[in-house]
């Protein structure tokens, strides 16, 4: 067995969309409809609502749901729509992602339960129990950096062959051998997302479809053109593009996600940088390190001195 790296369902370029927000840090649903609009119309297949980088832990239950009317509303079918379902209740798992299905969505990202640590028979009755819930696609989101639990191999595996409505995983280990594990072991309809901007082209080779990112808000043409040139056999121009944007994709996570990303949108004046706390905006010094990644990224340089500016 193993998998088939096309992308039927939810295409090449996925993006874990921001949640705007004005001074008062309500929703701000004029930015969202802006929003929308730029990430369709540069590169976007699918549009990831209320997932880590859209603030979920700090979204009321009300909030999601009319952030996922309001993205469907703006989106007019032209990119899929998955919900950010995922928590560390199951119960509440199951009911968030009910709730997703029943408005529309065209699939769900549930997240590995966090700060309850799991073992893997847990993992596999907490997915168990959301998978028989619902009828559409689920997307499992392996982040043991924020959850404190890796879904193993062997459990992803053992998931995917019960449930056929268990479509992908979302992998944001940077393991690139616990990634093939899984592209050797799964059978041929699950598909591989890599979680991670700066991991998406070494994903690639070993069998992901493409990447569920959060640098697609500001680069989403070229990370599409770096995966099509990839899969088009054009492998020096993708590690080209690759190399460009890596101080980017790196950059854009030197500050906890999203305020980076939601800074920089800022500067294009598609959304304000406003985070709600725990999270706290960048200070000058990130700012103007950012400000340089963003504008170095958008040139065409020697990717020597891109790592240099970084470094």
């Amino acid at each position: 067995m193993a998998i088939r790296n096309n992308a039927p369902l939810f295409g090449r370029v996925a993006t874990a969309m921001v949640t705007p927000f004005k001074d008062d840090l309500s929703c701000d649903w004029e930015a969202v409809d802006k929003l929308v609009d730029h990430l369709v119309s540069n590169g976007t297949d699918t549009i990831v609502v209320a997932g880590t980088t859209g603030e979920s832990p700090t979204l009321e239950d009300d909030e999601k749901v009319e952030l996922v009317k309001r993205v469907s509303k703006a989106n007019k079918s032209r990119a899929k729509i998955v919900v950010g379902t995922g928590s560390n209740s199951t119960a509440k798992t199951v009911k968030a992602s009910k709730e997703a299905e029943a408005l529309g969505a065209d699939g769900l990202l549930v997240v590995a339960p966090y700060y309850n640590k799991p073992s893997q028979d847990g993992l596999l009755a907490h997915y168990d129990a959301v998978l028989k819930a619902i009828n559409i696609p689920v997307i499992a989101y392996n982040i043991p950096g924020r959850t404190g639990i890796n879904i193993n191999a062997e459990t992803l595996i053992e998931l995917a062959k019960c449930f056929p409505n268990l479509h992908a995983v979302k992998d944001s280990t940077g393991s690139v051998d616990q990634a093939s594990e899984i592209a050797r072991g799964a059978h041929e309809n699950f598909r591989i997302y890599s979680g991670d901007d700066y991991m998406t082209l070494p994903f690639l080779a070993i069998g992901a479809c493409g990447v569920i990112s959060v640098a697609s808000h500001i680069a989403g043409q070229p990370i599409k053109k770096m995966i099509d040139a990839y899969f088009a056999g054009n492998i020096e121009q993708a590690r080209q593009i690759h190399y460009q944007y890596l101080p980017l994709f790196r950059g854009l996570f030197a500050s906890p996600n999203p305020t980076c990303i939601k800074y920089a949108l800022a500067k294009q004046g598609l959304c304000k940088a406003n985070v709600r706390l725990p999270l706290v905006g960048l200070n000058h010094h990130q700012k103007e390190v950012l400000d340089t990644l963003l504008n170095v990224a958008g040139s065409e340089v020697d990717t020597q001195e891109l790592v240099a500016i970084h470094k």
